[in-house]
C-alpha cells in the first residue's frame, strides 16, 4: 500500500507578504502620529475635541487625558511612533534580502509579538482603570495583530531558523550593515534624548506672578482674582475632576495675570457627583462634591485659590487626595480640612446653592461660562475673548 506524500506548499512571492507588512507599518505610524498630536492639541487648544470624541465609552479625548497616555515622561502615542517606525525599518530590510532566513523576520515577529502583549495590557487599562476607548487605540491593536500573523506567516513560509538561533543572526546582520547600524543608533538616540528632554506639556500651573493679583469675594459671597472694576467679568462653573474645566481654567488664570486691571475671574462649584449633583443620576465624578467642600472651606479661611490650584492638581494625578499634603500646601491643618469633609453643614449649603444656581441656568455639564448673563457650555466664544488675545 503506497501512503500519499502531502503536497509541499510552495510559498507565494515575497512580495504578496512584504507589501500588507509595509502597509501595516506605514498604517500604524500614521495612526501613532494623529494620536500624539491628538495627546499634544487635548492639552495645548482650549477648543479642541478629536472626531472620536462620541460617548463616555468611546471617547479618544478622555483616553489621552488619562494619566495613563504617558510613560516613563513621553506621551504613549509617540512610543508608538518609534515602534512603527522600527517596524517599518525592520519590513524594509526584510524586503531587502528578499524574506530570507538570516535576515530580519525572527526579530520582526518578536516585536511584533511585544506590540500585541502592550495591545492587551492598553486595553485592559483602559477597561479596567479609564473605561473608556479609544477607536484610533483599538485600530493600532488589530494592526499588531496583523503584523504578528505575517511575522508568523513569513518565518513558516520562508522557514526561518528556531527563533534563539534566528534572533542572535538577525540582530548580527543588521548590525554589521553600516546604514542599519547609523538608523538603529539615530532612533535609540531619539528615544533617550526624548526622554529626558520631552516637554511636558500636559502639566497646567498658574503663572508665578498670581500673587500680586488682587483676590477677593463678591457681594453674594464667591471668590474672585483679577481686577476690582473688570472690563470683562466671567464666571466659571466647574468641577475639580473634569478635564476641560482645568485645562480652561489655568487658561483664563494666565489670561487674567496677562491683564489683571481689565479680566475677573469669578469660581462657582458645579461637581458632577451623584452624591452631591441630582443632575447626574449615574455615578461620573465621584469625589468631585468632597473637593468642592474642600474650596468652601479654604475660602472661609482666605486661601481659596491656594486650594484651588492644589484641587485641580490632584485632579491631574487622578483625583486621589492626600489630606496630609493638602494641608502642607495650602496651610490649614489636616485637622480642619477633615472637618470640612464631615461636621461643617455651613458649606454644603453653600455647594447646593451653587448646583441649585447652575441647575437654573439650565447646566447639562462642565466647565459652562456666564459672562453679561449669557451662558456658554464647554468653552468661550473667540469674539470675546479675540481683544485680549492679541
Amino acid at each position: 500500500m503506497m501512503i500519499k506524500k502531502k503536497p509541499e506548499i510552495i510559498p507565494l512571492p515575497f512580495p504578496y507578504y512584504g507589501f500588507p507588512v509595509i502597509l501595516l507599518s506605514i498604517a500604524g505610524l500614521a495612526d501613532s502620529a494623529y494620536l500624539a498630536l491628538s495627546h499634544y492639541r487635548n492639552y495645548t487648544d482650549i477648543g479642541y475635541a478629536s472626531f472620536c470624541a462620541i460617548s463616555r465609552a468611546i471617547n479618544c479625548d478622555t483616553v489621552s487625558q488619562s494619566p495613563y497616555a504617558i510613560f516613563l515622561g513621553v506621551p504613549v502615542a509617540i512610543w508608538g511612533v518609534w515602534g512603527y517606525a522600527f517596524v517599518l525599518f525592520l519590513s524594509f530590510h526584510g524586503w531587502y534580502h528578499k524574506g530570507s532566513k538570516l535576515k530580519g523576520w525572527n526579530l520582526f515577529f518578536l516585536v511584533s509579538l511585544a506590540f500585541c502583549i502592550s495591545s492587551a495590557i492598553l486595553a485592559a487599562i483602559s477597561n479596567y482603570f479609564i473605561h473608556s476607548y479609544c477607536i484610533m487605540c483599538i485600530l493600532t491593536y488589530g494592526i499588531n495583530l496583523a503584523l504578528l500573523f505575517y511575522g508568523w506567516m513569513i518565518r513558516k513560509r520562508f522557514k526561518a531558523p528556531p527563533l534563539v538561533t534566528g534572533l542572535a543572526q538577525d540582530i548580527a546582520g543588521i548590525w554589521q550593515g553600516r546604514r542599519s547600524r547609523i538608523a538603529i543608533l539615530g532612533l535609540g538616540a531619539a528615544v533617550v534624548a526624548a526622554i529626558a528632554f520631552y516637554p511636558p506639556y500636559w502639566h497646567y500651573s498658574a503663572r508665578a506672578d498670581q500673587q500680586e493679583i488682587a483676590t477677593g469675594l463678591t457681594a453674594e459671597g464667591y471668590p474672585w482674582i483679577g481686577a476690582p472694576d473688570p472690563e470683562l467679568e466671567i464666571t466659571e462653573f466647574t468641577d475639580y475632576l473634569c478635564f476641560q474645566c482645568r485645562k480652561m481654567h489655568y487658561f483664563l488664570r494666565n489670561l487674567v495675570a496677562r491683564y489683571p486691571n481689565r479680566i475677573r475671574l469669578i469660581h462657582r462649584n458645579f461637581p458632577m457627583d451623584k452624591d452631591a449633583n441630582p443632575l447626574v443620576k449615574e455615578q461620573f465624578h465621584a469625589g468631585a462634591g468632597k473637593m468642592a467642600l474642600l474650596a468652601i472651606f479654604a475660602e472661609e479661611h482666605g486661601r481659596f485659590w491656594q486650594m484651588n490650584d492644589a484641587l485641580f492638581s490632584a485632579a491631574a494625578k487622578g483625583g486621589d487626595i492626600d489630606l496630609a499634603e493638602l494641608a502642607a500646601r495650602v496651610g490649614i491643618a489636616k485637622e480642619r480640612l477633615l472637618e470640612a469633609l464631615t461636621t461643617t453643614t455651613g458649606n454644603r449649603v453653600k455647594l447646593a446653592k451653587d448646583i441649585r444656581d447652575g441647575l437654573r441656568l439650565k447646566m447639562t455639564g462642565t466647565p459652562t461660562y456666564v459672562i453679561d448673563g449669557k451662558t456658554y457650555v464647554g468653552q468661550i466664544p473667540g469674539d470675546i475673548l479675540r481683544p485680549y488675545l492679541k
